[in-house]
């Protein structure tokens, strides 16, 4: 492929390094959260001028699968580099109604990024899976198939020591690439140098790629989980029908009411309007029939002692003087000691 002059295509290369440095400014920019405003903005910035420079090297068909990466020229390398930036980028959108949209952009921009890697051969790494699984029906394991114990542990164990020793060269890329960056960028470097510096960049990026599919395969699972809960509410909620309080109530107004909020509720009372109303009409104390305060003897009794008094009956006479000579010589209370100290 012939090599791109930077003095044919100034904007592609000048769009390219605008977005990047939107990316590092918003990733060095401690003093403000990235979900301020002015941080949004570069990021929205940053992934316009990233998509402009990516749709340029497509139509300018910079790369192909059958290149070798020693056939790349050295002004080309850098572009590879895209699909990476795109994908920080779009992890740093904001917005919790558009994560599931960011994080499945974001990992097809670094699946894209770390396939172009892979071809070339820029660095030893194994390619995570395309897409991942939803559910354990998607799964090559069988449900009822469990793996053992032991395995569980050893790719764990695996697992721990590759992201160590990934740790550990993406250190190492950083301290290089660190070493290279001001003649770079100063534009002093020798082309081998500026070759060298967007190898270790591309080695370095594919470590970070690593790690941001591993982050967004853990959090995709819950995303999609709660965005399916949010939807089936949602169909859900025209078909319910309004729900008014429940009010308290003293006496249920027919014996089906008594029989369904009766029940489990010994405390409240169950007796229906009817039931009330007999019960009563027996005792005598509606409001037509008067309310007796005695039986029938009690007022015999009070009629017979009124018609002794009347008469003068010595003995009802003396006992009510009796009585009175009592009260006179015992003031209300007396003898009552119970409640003195």
């Amino acid at each position: 492929m012939a090599e791109v002059c930077e003095a044919e295509f100034p904007n592609l290369s000048e769009l390219f390094q605008k977005g990047w440095s939107f990316l590092e400014d918003v990733e060095r920019n401690s003093n403000q959260p990235t979900a301020s405003s002015e941080m949004q903005n570069k990021v929205k910035r940053g992934i316009g001028m990233l998509e402009q420079a990516t749709r340029m090297v497509s139509q300018l068909d910079l790369f192909s699968a059958n290149e070798e990466l020693e056939e790349l020229s050295t002004s080309d390398i850098k572009f590879l580099l895209l699909p990476a930036l795109l994908g920080s980028l779009t992890l740093k959108q904001v917005g919790l109604s558009h994560r599931l949209q960011h994080l499945e952009n974001a990992r097809s921009y670094f699946m894209d990024f770390l396939r172009r890697c892979h071809n070339y051969k820029v660095s030893q790494f194994q390619l995570p899976p395309s897409e991942l699984k939803n559910s354990v029906e998607e799964q090559d394991i069988p449900q009822t198939v469990h793996p053992p114990a032991h395995a569980n542990l050893t790719a764990m164990a695996v697992h721990r020591q590759a992201k160590i020793a990934r740790y550990k060269q993406k250190k190492e890329l950083e301290s290089r690439v660190s070493g290279l960056q001001e003649a770079v960028r100063s534009g002093s470097a020798e082309e081998e140098q500026v070759r060298e510096f967007y190898l270790l960049q591309l080695q370095s990026w594919v470590c970070i790629a690593l790690e941001e599919i591993e982050s967004i395969d853990q959090e995709l699972p819950l995303v999609r989980s709660r965005e399916a809960m949010k939807k089936g509410s949602e169909v859900r909620r025209p078909h319910e029908p309004s729900r008014t309080p429940m009010k308290p109530f003293i006496l249920t107004r027919d014996a089906l009411q008594a029989k369904v909020f009766g029940a489990g509720y010994p405390s409240l009372p169950t007796m229906t309007v009817d039931d009330w109303y007999d019960q009563h009409r027996k005792k005598g104390v509606l409001p037509d029939q008067g309310v007796i305060s005695h039986t029938k003897d009690e007022e015999q009794e009070a009629a017979e002692r009124e018609k002794k008094e009347e008469e003068d009956d010595p003995d009802t006479l003396q006992k009510a003087r009796h009585w009175e000579d009592w009260k006179d010589t015992h003031p209300r209370g007396y003898g009552n000691r119970k409640n003195m100290g």
